[in-house]
Protein backbone atom coordinates (compact mmCIF):
# COMPACT_ATOMS: atom_id res chain seq x y z
CA UNK A 1 0.00 0.00 0.00
CA UNK A 2 3.30 2.65 0.91
CA UNK A 3 4.54 1.57 -2.59
CA UNK A 4 1.20 2.61 -4.33
CA UNK A 5 0.85 5.42 -2.56
CA UNK A 6 4.46 7.28 -2.90
CA UNK A 7 4.23 6.41 -6.89
CA UNK A 8 0.80 8.35 -6.77
CA UNK A 9 2.69 10.67 -5.05
CA UNK A 10 5.70 11.03 -7.69
CA UNK A 11 3.22 11.00 -10.56
CA UNK A 12 1.48 14.12 -8.97
CA UNK A 13 4.44 15.62 -8.93
CA UNK A 14 5.91 14.95 -12.71
CA UNK A 15 2.48 15.71 -14.09
CA UNK A 16 2.47 18.98 -12.36
CA UNK A 17 6.13 20.65 -14.09
CA UNK A 18 5.41 23.20 -16.90
CA UNK A 19 7.52 22.83 -19.81
CA UNK A 20 9.23 26.17 -20.38
CA UNK A 21 12.39 27.35 -23.21
CA UNK A 22 16.39 27.35 -22.97
CA UNK A 23 17.45 26.84 -19.59
CA UNK A 24 14.31 26.94 -17.73
CA UNK A 25 13.50 23.93 -19.71
CA UNK A 26 16.92 21.76 -19.18
CA UNK A 27 15.40 22.54 -15.32
CA UNK A 28 12.06 20.54 -15.38
CA UNK A 29 13.71 18.06 -17.42
CA UNK A 30 14.45 16.05 -14.12
CA UNK A 31 11.71 15.28 -11.82
CA UNK A 32 11.16 17.05 -8.42
CA UNK A 33 12.46 14.09 -5.75
CA UNK A 34 10.45 14.72 -2.56
CA UNK A 35 11.98 13.15 1.01
CA UNK A 36 10.30 10.38 2.12
CA UNK A 37 8.93 11.24 5.30
CA UNK A 38 6.71 14.03 3.64
CA UNK A 39 5.69 11.30 0.51
CA UNK A 40 4.10 8.71 3.49
CA UNK A 41 2.53 11.86 4.72
CA UNK A 42 0.86 12.04 1.47
CA UNK A 43 0.12 8.30 1.64
CA UNK A 44 -1.54 8.55 5.04
CA UNK A 45 -3.22 11.46 5.13
CA UNK A 46 -5.93 10.12 3.34
CA UNK A 47 -6.54 7.28 5.96
CA UNK A 48 -6.20 9.51 9.00
CA UNK A 49 -9.08 11.59 7.47
CA UNK A 50 -10.98 8.69 7.05
CA UNK A 51 -10.29 7.37 10.69
CA UNK A 52 -10.96 10.68 12.15
CA UNK A 53 -14.55 10.98 10.52
CA UNK A 54 -15.87 7.92 11.82
CA UNK A 55 -14.76 8.59 15.21
CA UNK A 56 -16.18 12.09 15.14
CA UNK A 57 -19.53 10.07 13.77
CA UNK A 58 -18.98 7.81 16.39
CA UNK A 59 -18.64 10.31 19.55
CA UNK A 60 -21.28 12.69 18.33
CA UNK A 61 -23.93 10.21 17.41
CA UNK A 62 -23.47 8.31 20.75
CA UNK A 63 -23.96 11.72 22.76
CA UNK A 64 -26.75 12.14 20.66
CA UNK A 65 -28.77 9.05 21.35
CA UNK A 66 -27.40 9.40 25.06
CA UNK A 67 -29.21 12.22 25.16
CA UNK A 68 -32.16 11.73 24.09
CA UNK A 69 -32.21 8.23 26.07
CA UNK A 70 -32.01 10.69 29.15
CA UNK A 71 -34.39 13.66 27.93
CA UNK A 72 -37.09 13.44 30.06
CA UNK A 73 -40.60 13.17 28.64
CA UNK A 74 -42.96 16.05 28.48
CA UNK A 75 -45.95 13.65 28.69
CA UNK A 76 -46.79 13.08 32.42
CA UNK A 77 -49.41 10.00 33.20
CA UNK A 78 -53.15 10.21 33.40
CA UNK A 79 -53.97 10.61 37.53
CA UNK A 80 -56.70 8.20 38.37
CA UNK A 81 -58.95 9.16 41.78
CA UNK A 82 -59.59 6.40 43.44
CA UNK A 83 -60.57 5.84 47.31
CA UNK A 84 -60.79 2.94 49.36
CA UNK A 85 -63.65 0.48 49.66
CA UNK A 86 -65.50 1.12 53.03
CA UNK A 87 -66.69 -1.89 54.92
CA UNK A 88 -69.67 -3.51 53.44
CA UNK A 89 -71.84 -5.73 54.83
CA UNK A 90 -72.40 -8.92 52.52
CA UNK A 91 -76.58 -9.88 51.74
CA UNK A 92 -76.15 -12.94 53.37
CA UNK A 93 -76.22 -11.42 56.31
CA UNK A 94 -79.17 -9.56 56.28
CA UNK A 95 -80.90 -12.20 53.82
CA UNK A 96 -80.65 -15.45 55.45
CA UNK A 97 -83.07 -17.80 54.49
CA UNK A 98 -85.02 -15.14 53.11
CA UNK A 99 -83.97 -15.65 49.51
CA UNK A 100 -86.71 -16.58 46.25
CA UNK A 101 -85.35 -17.78 43.14
CA UNK A 102 -84.16 -15.54 40.83
CA UNK A 103 -82.76 -14.98 37.44
CA UNK A 104 -78.66 -14.21 37.22
CA UNK A 105 -77.39 -10.65 38.18
CA UNK A 106 -77.34 -8.50 34.72
CA UNK A 107 -73.91 -5.80 34.41
CA UNK A 108 -73.33 -2.74 32.97
CA UNK A 109 -69.28 -2.04 31.40
CA UNK A 110 -68.85 0.17 34.47
CA UNK A 111 -70.69 2.94 36.83
CA UNK A 112 -70.82 6.55 35.88
CA UNK A 113 -73.31 7.82 38.53
CA UNK A 114 -74.77 7.26 41.88
CA UNK A 115 -78.19 7.92 42.61
CA UNK A 116 -79.23 8.65 46.19
CA UNK A 117 -82.67 7.37 47.70
CA UNK A 118 -84.24 6.94 50.66
CA UNK A 119 -86.82 4.19 51.44
CA UNK A 120 -89.84 6.25 53.22
CA UNK A 121 -89.76 3.80 56.04
CA UNK A 122 -89.75 4.61 59.89
CA UNK A 123 -86.48 6.43 61.23
CA UNK A 124 -86.79 5.30 65.13
CA UNK A 125 -85.42 1.66 64.09
CA UNK A 126 -82.09 0.41 66.19
CA UNK A 127 -79.30 -0.50 64.00
CA UNK A 128 -78.83 -3.80 65.32
CA UNK A 129 -82.43 -4.90 64.06
CA UNK A 130 -81.06 -3.01 60.28
CA UNK A 131 -81.13 -6.75 58.98
CA UNK A 132 -84.65 -7.53 59.23
CA UNK A 133 -85.37 -3.33 58.35
CA UNK A 134 -83.90 -4.68 54.89
CA UNK A 135 -85.55 -7.93 54.64
CA UNK A 136 -88.58 -6.17 55.09
CA UNK A 137 -87.82 -3.88 51.84
CA UNK A 138 -86.93 -6.81 50.08
CA UNK A 139 -89.87 -8.65 50.22
CA UNK A 140 -92.41 -5.73 49.29
CA UNK A 141 -90.17 -5.63 46.08
CA UNK A 142 -89.68 -9.09 45.35
CA UNK A 143 -93.08 -10.28 46.20
CA UNK A 144 -96.17 -6.66 45.58
CA UNK A 145 -93.76 -5.40 43.41
CA UNK A 146 -93.19 -8.79 41.69
CA UNK A 147 -89.36 -7.60 41.19
CA UNK A 148 -86.52 -10.01 40.86
CA UNK A 149 -84.68 -8.85 43.43
CA UNK A 150 -84.38 -5.78 45.79
CA UNK A 151 -83.81 -2.96 43.54
CA UNK A 152 -81.15 -0.70 45.31
CA UNK A 153 -77.86 -1.73 45.08
CA UNK A 154 -76.55 -0.85 48.79
CA UNK A 155 -78.43 0.15 51.89
CA UNK A 156 -76.79 2.89 54.56
CA UNK A 157 -78.55 2.98 58.40
CA UNK A 158 -79.01 5.45 60.26
CA UNK A 159 -75.58 4.29 62.43
CA UNK A 160 -73.79 4.82 58.81
CA UNK A 161 -73.39 0.86 58.60
CA UNK A 162 -73.46 0.16 54.73
CA UNK A 163 -75.32 -3.17 53.38
CA UNK A 164 -74.92 -5.35 50.17
CA UNK A 165 -78.09 -5.07 48.40
CA UNK A 166 -78.83 -5.92 45.17
CA UNK A 167 -76.55 -9.37 43.64
CA UNK A 168 -74.00 -9.22 41.99
CA UNK A 169 -70.96 -8.54 43.64
CA UNK A 170 -70.33 -4.99 45.00
CA UNK A 171 -67.13 -4.81 43.06
CA UNK A 172 -68.87 -4.99 39.58
CA UNK A 173 -71.43 -3.05 37.53
CA UNK A 174 -74.32 -4.57 38.70
CA UNK A 175 -77.59 -3.04 36.93
CA UNK A 176 -79.97 -2.06 39.32
CA UNK A 177 -83.75 -1.48 40.06
CA UNK A 178 -83.79 1.86 41.62
CA UNK A 179 -84.12 4.80 39.18
CA UNK A 180 -87.16 4.35 36.57
CA UNK A 181 -84.73 5.45 32.95
CA UNK A 182 -81.34 5.43 34.49
CA UNK A 183 -80.59 2.04 35.74
CA UNK A 184 -77.67 1.51 33.17
CA UNK A 185 -74.46 2.63 34.32
CA UNK A 186 -75.58 3.71 37.46
CA UNK A 187 -75.96 2.18 41.06
CA UNK A 188 -78.75 2.84 43.77
CA UNK A 189 -77.56 4.13 47.25
CA UNK A 190 -80.61 4.25 49.34
CA UNK A 191 -80.57 5.61 53.36
CA UNK A 192 -82.74 3.49 55.30
CA UNK A 193 -85.58 5.82 56.81
CA UNK A 194 -87.50 9.15 55.91
CA UNK A 195 -85.68 11.98 55.12
CA UNK A 196 -88.54 14.78 54.46
CA UNK A 197 -88.05 18.55 55.14
CA UNK A 198 -86.93 19.14 58.91
CA UNK A 199 -86.46 15.51 59.43
CA UNK A 200 -82.55 15.75 60.61
CA UNK A 201 -80.07 13.58 58.63
CA UNK A 202 -77.37 11.62 60.68
CA UNK A 203 -73.82 12.60 60.27
CA UNK A 204 -72.97 9.05 59.81
CA UNK A 205 -75.76 8.68 57.21
CA UNK A 206 -73.92 11.15 55.24
CA UNK A 207 -70.57 10.25 55.32
CA UNK A 208 -70.96 6.70 55.17
CA UNK A 209 -72.72 8.02 51.10
CA UNK A 210 -69.67 10.18 50.55
CA UNK A 211 -67.43 6.84 51.26
CA UNK A 212 -69.40 4.77 49.52
CA UNK A 213 -70.05 7.01 46.21
CA UNK A 214 -66.07 7.81 46.15
CA UNK A 215 -65.38 4.34 45.86
CA UNK A 216 -67.79 3.16 43.87
CA UNK A 217 -67.38 6.76 41.04
CA UNK A 218 -64.06 6.04 41.23
CA UNK A 219 -63.52 2.81 40.12
CA UNK A 220 -64.73 4.64 36.78
CA UNK A 221 -62.48 7.67 37.50
CA UNK A 222 -65.25 10.22 38.00
CA UNK A 223 -65.73 13.16 40.08
CA UNK A 224 -68.63 13.01 42.43
CA UNK A 225 -68.80 16.73 41.75
CA UNK A 226 -69.17 16.64 38.20
CA UNK A 227 -71.97 15.77 35.44
CA UNK A 228 -72.14 12.85 32.98
CA UNK A 229 -74.10 11.66 30.13
CA UNK A 230 -76.82 9.11 30.69
CA UNK A 231 -78.82 7.99 27.91
CA UNK A 232 -82.98 7.45 29.03
CA UNK A 233 -84.19 3.98 28.66
CA UNK A 234 -87.60 4.87 28.73
CA UNK A 235 -90.55 7.31 28.76
CA UNK A 236 -91.15 6.72 32.53
CA UNK A 237 -88.15 8.79 33.62
CA UNK A 238 -88.10 12.51 33.72
CA UNK A 239 -87.12 12.30 29.89
CA UNK A 240 -88.39 10.55 26.92
CA UNK A 241 -86.62 7.21 25.86
CA UNK A 242 -83.41 8.07 23.51
CA UNK A 243 -82.41 10.99 25.14
CA UNK A 244 -79.22 11.53 26.52
CA UNK A 245 -78.71 13.57 29.62
CA UNK A 246 -76.18 15.16 31.59
CA UNK A 247 -77.41 14.82 35.16
CA UNK A 248 -74.93 14.80 38.38
CA UNK A 249 -72.50 11.72 39.02
CA UNK A 250 -73.69 11.84 42.83
CA UNK A 251 -77.52 12.47 42.27
CA UNK A 252 -80.49 12.37 43.53
CA UNK A 253 -83.58 10.17 42.67
CA UNK A 254 -85.87 13.13 41.61
CA UNK A 255 -82.80 13.97 38.77
CA UNK A 256 -83.99 11.33 36.85
CA UNK A 257 -87.78 10.37 37.93
CA UNK A 258 -90.78 12.59 39.33
CA UNK A 259 -91.04 11.56 43.02
CA UNK A 260 -90.23 13.17 46.11
CA UNK A 261 -87.01 10.76 47.14
CA UNK A 262 -84.61 11.21 48.30
CA UNK A 263 -86.38 13.51 50.52
CA UNK A 264 -85.94 17.30 51.12
CA UNK A 265 -83.58 16.81 53.82
CA UNK A 266 -81.60 14.76 52.01
CA UNK A 267 -81.56 16.54 48.98
CA UNK A 268 -79.98 19.50 50.76
CA UNK A 269 -76.85 17.50 51.75
CA UNK A 270 -75.77 16.42 48.14
CA UNK A 271 -73.92 19.24 47.75
CA UNK A 272 -71.76 18.20 50.81
CA UNK A 273 -72.00 15.06 50.10
CA UNK A 274 -70.13 15.25 46.63
CA UNK A 275 -67.78 17.57 47.96
CA UNK A 276 -67.01 14.89 50.72
CA UNK A 277 -66.34 12.49 48.07
CA UNK A 278 -64.04 14.62 45.81
CA UNK A 279 -61.49 14.78 48.84
CA UNK A 280 -61.57 11.03 49.52
CA UNK A 281 -61.02 10.90 46.03
CA UNK A 282 -57.81 12.79 46.69
CA UNK A 283 -59.57 15.98 44.29
CA UNK A 284 -58.40 19.34 45.16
Amino acid sequence: MFARATAFARAAVRRSGVRRSGADREATASPVRLPRVALLLLAVLPVLAVALGLVLWATVGGEEKKGRAHRPSTTRPAVVHRADRPPIVPRAHWLGDAARSQPPARYDDRVLAVFVHHTDSPNDYDCADTPRVIRYLYAGQTGSRDWDDIGYNFLVDRCGTIYEGRAGGVDRPVTGAHTQGFNHRTAGIAAIGTFTAGVPVPPAVTDAIAALAAWKLGLADVDPRGGVRLVSSNSHSRYPAGTTVLLPALAGHSDGYMTSCPGVALAERLPAIREAAARLQGRS
